[in-house]
This record gives structure tokens, C-alpha cells and sequence, in this order.
């Protein structure tokens, strides 16, 4: 074999090599904390079905990801649970207008210890004195505690149940505290509520003027453009979305 040959062979097998190592870069997914349990089933799923593919998932309330995307964090993919948050991002520079894509809709819950003898009708009820502890998620930084606020201040109650309520940094932080019985009552989505049926259950569900749409975006940021718009394809097939339905999201 000719010199020249040999030098085209291996020319060929570097830019394969080059390719394949690309392919399997590592895609770090920053995701609501309501996204957890589904997110980690569909990324087992797509790493299966992707050879080489790795999702490097990091869960929280949305806007302390957004926090950490703005102060630097290496983030291909985001997820928020609210358009207000996205908007920020992209307010922000950190995700492009064109990249959004809404992919599921959930529902804001009450939900009271399942061991609990009183189970409240509405928002009203909660200002019993029976009712002292509310599990609240910040309003200032997490979606779901701007649902909650949004909801008790079109009924005329923030003021009233702020004084009662427990902060938490996520809605899962929520839901711990009402399945331990830390608190009386607590505000989650009903996909949270659906994950712990032996120690939490739902009240009633809170109507709310703007639905409850999760939007997920490529970070403008990303190394890995491609691979982060193939994921957030994949989360609009059949599958990904029955995964998704399972646990008990809408679709959008």
C-alpha cells in the first residue's frame, strides 16, 4: 500500500474516531424538580437507545437553575416548570426564542398528610386554626410557589395563609414536609402527589388562569447543539411522552 494510501486510511479513521467521541459527549440536562422521576426514566431510555449518548441530569427549582446557567454552570439542556422562568433565560441571553418548545402541562394540588382526619374543600378552609403549618414553595424563585401565590391572591387569601406558611426550596422539598407530617397541608403539582398515594393525598385541585406548561430550550451556551436538540425531540415521541404520562403529566 502506497504511502499516500496509508496516510488517507488513517486520516479517515481519526475524523471516525473524532466523530464517534463527539457523538458520545456527555449532555447535562438541567431539569424542575417535578421532572425527576420521569426525566430519569427517559434518559435511561434514550441512552439505551442511543449508543454512546450520556445524560447528565441536575434537578432543582427552576430558578435556582436558572441561577446557576447565568453564573457560568455547563448546561446543554433546560427544563423549567414555568414560561416566566424561561423567559428570564431567555431574557438573559441563555437560550434563543426560536429553541423553545412546550412538551407537557401539569396541574397545581392541596395535599394533607394521608394519616390526616381533616381534609380541607377549599382555600377558604385553610385558614382554620386547625390548619397551622402550609408547606409553600418560594414565590420568588420556584414556579410552583408563583402558582400558589397567583391562586390565593385571586381569592383574597396570600396575606392571610403567608403567616402560616413553610418556605421550600422545590416542590419536592413540599411534598417531603406534608409526607412526613411536618406540615398540615402543602402546595405541589399533581404529579408529585402521584408519586407518594400511600402518604399524601389530594384535597382538591386549584384552578388557575395561566395552565401550567413546561417549556424546555438547547442553552445558547451548549457544545453539544445538535445532541441537545436530538433529546429534546426525543421527548415528543410516543414513547418519551407516555413516559411522561405515566406520571401524570398532560400533554401540551
Amino acid at each position: 500500500m502506497s504511502v499516500s494510501k496509508i496516510n488517507v486510511l488513517l486520516a479517515s479513521l481519526a475524523l471516525s474516531l473524532f466523530s464517534g467521541l463527539a457523538h458520545a459527549a456527555e449532555l447535562t440536562v438541567s431539569a424542575a424538580a417535578s421532572l425527576t422521576n420521569a426525566f430519569k426514566d427517559i434518559a435511561s431510555r434514550y441512552e439505551a437507545e442511543h449508543a454512546g449518548s450520556k445524560i447528565l441530569l441536575n434537578f432543582g427549582g427552576s430558578g435556582a437553575l436558572l441561577a446557576q446557567m447565568a453564573k457560568g454552570a455547563p448546561v446543554d439542556v433546560f427544563a423549567s416548570a414555568d414560561q416566566e422562568t424561561m423567559d428570564q433565560a431567555e431574557q438573559q441571553g441563555l437560550v434563543a426564542h426560536a429553541d423553545r418548545r412546550d412538551f407537557v402541562r401539569n396541574a397545581l394540588v392541596l395535599i394533607v398528610p394521608s394519616s390526616s382526619a381533616q381534609s380541607p374543600g377549599t382555600l377558604t378552609d385553610l385558614g382554620a386554626p386547625a390548619v397551622r403549618r402550609i408547606a409553600i414553595s418560594n414565590p420568588d424563585s420556584v414556579p410552583v410557589g408563583r402558582y400558589t401565590k397567583g391562586a390565593l391572591e385571586a381569592a383574597g387569601l396570600w396575606e392571610a395563609l403567608s403567616a402560616k406558611a413553610i418556605n421550600t426550596q422545590n416542590v419536592r422539598q413540599s411534598l417531603d414536609y406534608v409526607a412526613r407530617g411536618e406540615v398540615d397541608a402543602g402546595f405541589v403539582y399533581a404529579t408529585d402527589a402521584a408519586i407518594m398515594p400511600d402518604k399524601v393525598k389530594i384535597a382538591f385541585e386549584i384552578s388557575l388562569q395561566t395552565p401550567i406548561s413546561y417549556p424546555i430550550a438547547a442553552t445558547a451556551a451548549s457544545d453539544h447543539a445538535d445532541e441537545a436538540r436530538r433529546f429534546i425531540d426525543y421527548l415528543f415521541l410516543p414513547e418519551a411522552q407516555a413516559i411522561l404520562a405515566r406520571y401524570g403529566f398532560q400533554q401540551p
